[in-house]
């Protein structure tokens, strides 16, 4: 399976849910996906997710 790029659109589950992001950042074992906005702390949403965790909805140009 191909790890995800920069400006990938993925999708992976957090918490029983299904979220879908954007790739921010890659790293060896993980990507760092940008997935909402807090309203609440007027800051986007982040978490990361391991490449194991995730599959690629559309890929970055």
């Amino acid at each position: 399976m191909a790890n995800a790029k920069l400006g990938d659109i993925i999708t992976f589950k957090r918490d029983g849910e299904s979220h879908e992001g954007t790739v921010s950042g890659v790293r060896e074992n993980s990507v760092i996906v940008q997935y909402g906005y807090s309203k609440e702390k007027d800051e986007p949403l982040t978490t990361i997710v391991n490449h194991k965790n995730y599959k690629i909805k559309k890929e970055s140009k």
